[in-house]
């Protein structure tokens, strides 16, 4: 094979390699990159298929779409005049970001030492880096639309729209996943170059503005945690306290859409465009962190708090409103227009992270597996081709369900997009989905999401066996541990009962209370020690807060970290016309999924009876009657099949409801 750059992972690596976010000043450290390594469940089972399925599908449509044509055709010789002259094609100018990300997740996947799809995994990856070199201008710009000469537009001219410093977040984030997973520090060299075009533009002295679509934040910080250069962490403080002064032309969609109206620490609120908040608020975080700025960490706290109080979907979607893709006001939370792109599942994720490594709390991981399981997973077929860009809660019987902004295309989820940002990020996140589910702090290990994995800590090695999120039982087997005592924490989620959880080692029932959604065991351990993990996973029933009138009088119904949903394929009358009620989902039943149902293999669905609601009024708005009104009495029942939320829409198109009426 040809890429003599890429090189197989070195054997025995004792110190592993960094993962995605790699603090330096560290409150509590993931465990990542080489350390953790799926081995079966649900997640291997998911970056399988990334593997084999979404990522040749991605660099298909990438080619298709004519991304790395936009770079061919900025090469020297292309500009001399040298072959046929083709234009810059799309019409976005922040297209390059998904090379970057796509990048970023084959950073992973060729680092993994099995070679399946490695060929062309690796001459996609060699050919990009090598034009990305190739056509960096000198002074290190690079953008394939402003760099095109034909371009209306000048380099900078337009900082809200044209996307240029979330272009190069993106490729710092490529980079640093490059240089870290491959040894391959090329790309970073190209990200370096325009980070200090950028830095020399913009930082301290220089011109006081800011992208209008945040991200090179994080990623500055990254580059910093990476180099060890002060001036990229300078930068991304700068960017974070410049913005919310209204320098963003905003051109009739506000200050607010941009997050520029007030500054960070003052806002009242999540708001403005779902994935650009969430993107600011991830950056401010290890902004925060690496700064020691407990002001902003205050405020990112509180901003927080109130997301998920107010504005999270049950599901962990983020974003109401279709028309700027916002976040939207308090309790405004439409089911079947939900927007909750799939960018801003990932978004909230990655603040949910920054968010636990710089507290140690354990309510960040717990959004962020309920964000993972719901309103991430959804955004993606069941064969991996295939992507939803917003998800809504609800598919009414007449409704022609189309994502993103372009006219026709498939019903359901569709296999690219004019403005195709979901789907490499998904290829990316797909790619390092054990970065997110173990760290460390002061002799101690926080194991804060539960798969079939193998963990090397740094003091503690373990095998976690485990059905998750299928089922609740987690073994973890030590593999190597100090000759001292050593603490091992584990989340105890939100959603479990904490009185019902069990807890053993050895065989023997320990007796540990839940503080702060962790369970603490302190020993000396030894290697071959097991510690055995219960968590119940009854079915439940969530009605909503009495100010959400989009959903109040419904449930919705989960089990572990699952939200379900109702198709109509599995309702034998119409999903409108079902209610339930807590009597109805106490007596809910389980079931194993069929090969036939094509569901991932250990999945459980949900039985339950309901009641048929007799036919309503043909009034739109019928009158109120006084005197006490009794519920008109049920016409019969109908035998309901729930599936994961995740799942839906894999079948023909119809009907679907998360939230089910009521009793």
């Amino acid at each position: 094979m040809a890429h003599q750059h890429i090189q197989d992972p070195p054997p025995g690596d004792e110190t592993g390699r960094d993962g995605a976010v790699a603090p330096v000043a560290r409150s509590v450290t993931p465990v990542g990159g080489s350390r953790v390594r799926l081995t079966g469940g649900l997640l291997a089972a998911w970056q399988r298929r990334n593997r084999e399925a979404t990522v040749p599908h991605t660099l298909e449509q990438l080619e298709k779409a004519g991304n790395l044509d936009n770079l061919r055709r900025l090469l020297p010789q292309k500009l001399a005049g040298e072959g046929p002259d083709t234009p810059y094609r799309g019409r976005y100018p922040f297209l390059d970001t998904d090379l970057y990300k796509t990048l970023e997740g084959l950073a992973y996947e060729l680092a993994r030492p099995d070679d399946g799809g490695r060929q062309a995994m690796g001459e996609f990856y060699e050919e990009t880096v090598g034009l990305l070199e190739r056509v960096q201008a000198p002074d290190g710009y690079l953008n394939s639309f402003f760099q095109d000469p034909a371009c209306a537009k000048d380099p900078w001219e337009d900082l809200a729209w044209g996307h240029e410093m979330y272009n190069l977040g993106h490729l710092v984030q490529a980079a640093v996943a490059a240089h870290r997973q491959l040894g391959d520090r090329r790309l970073l060299d190209v990200a370096v170059r325009f980070a200090d075009l950028v830095v020399e533009r913009y930082g301290p002295g220089g011109e006081e503005a800011v992208c209008g679509h945040p991200e090179v934040e994080m990623a500055l910080v990254e580059l910093y945690r990476e180099t060890g250069d002060e001036k990229y962490l300078t930068q991304a403080r700068l960017f974070v306290d410049r913005r919310g002064r209204g320098t963003v032309a905003s051109r009739g969609l506000g200050s607010a859409y941009f997050q520029d109206h007030l500054p960070l620490r003052e806002l009242p609120s999540v708001t403005g465009h779902a994935v650009r908040m969430t993107y600011l608020a991830a950056g401010a975080t290890d902004v925060s962190q690496e700064t020691g700025d407990r002001s902003l960490l205050d405020a990112l706290r509180r901003l927080w708090d109130d997301m998920v109080a107010t504005k999270l979907y049950v599901t962990g979607g983020l974003g109401s409103r279709h028309s700027d893709e916002a976040v939207g006001d308090r309790y405004e939370l439409p089911s079947e227009r939900s927007y909750s792109e799939t960018c801003a599942a990932i978004g909230t994720m990655q603040w949910a992270w920054r968010m636990f490594l710089a507290t140690g709390d354990a309510r960040y991981p717990d959004v962020l597996e309920r964000v993972l399981y719901n309103a991430f997973a959804v955004g993606l077929s069941a064969d991996g081709r295939a992507f939803f860009y917003d998800n809504p809660l609800q598919r009414r019987p007449d409704h022609d369900q189309r994502s993103g902004a372009e006219e026709g295309g498939e019903p359901l989820r569709r296999a690219w997009f004019g403005c195709p940002c979901c789907p490499p990020n998904v290829v990316r996140w797909m790619a390092q989905l054990a970065d997110y589910l173990v760290a460390e702090r002061d002799g101690e290990l926080l194991v804060a999401g539960y798969a079939q994995a193998a963990v090397e800590g740094t003091r503690v090695a373990l095998d976690m066996a485990t059905g998750y999120p299928w089922d609740g039982e987690v073994r973890l087997t030590v593999r190597r541990a100090p000759d001292r005592p050593y603490r091992i924490r584990l989340r105890v989620p939100g959603w479990a009962d904490a009185r019902q959880v069990g807890l053993s080692v050895g065989g023997e029932p320990v007796a540990a209370a839940a503080a702060d959604g962790w369970l603490t065991i302190e020993r000396i351990w030894h290697a071959g020690d097991e510690l055995r993990l219960s968590l119940p996973m009854p079915v439940r029933g969530h009605v909503s807060h009495p100010h959400l009138d989009a959903t109040r009088g419904a449930v919705a119904v989960a089990r572990g970290p699952l939200v379900y949903c109702l198709e109509q394929q599995d309702c034998p009358a119409g999903v409108d016309d079902v209610v339930i009620g807590a009597e109805r989902v106490a007596a809910a039943r389980t079931a194993a999924a069929q090969e036939a149902d094509g569901l991932p293999a250990g999945a459980v669905l949900i039985r339950m009876t309901a009641d048929v609601a007799p036919p309503p009024s043909p009034e739109l708005y019928p009158p109120l009657t006084a005197g006490p009104r009794e519920p008109a009495p049920a016409t019969g029942t109908a035998e309901l099949t729930l599936v994961p939320y995740f799942a839906w829409g894999n079948r023909e198109p119809g009907p679907m409801r998360v939230w089910i009426r009521g009793l």
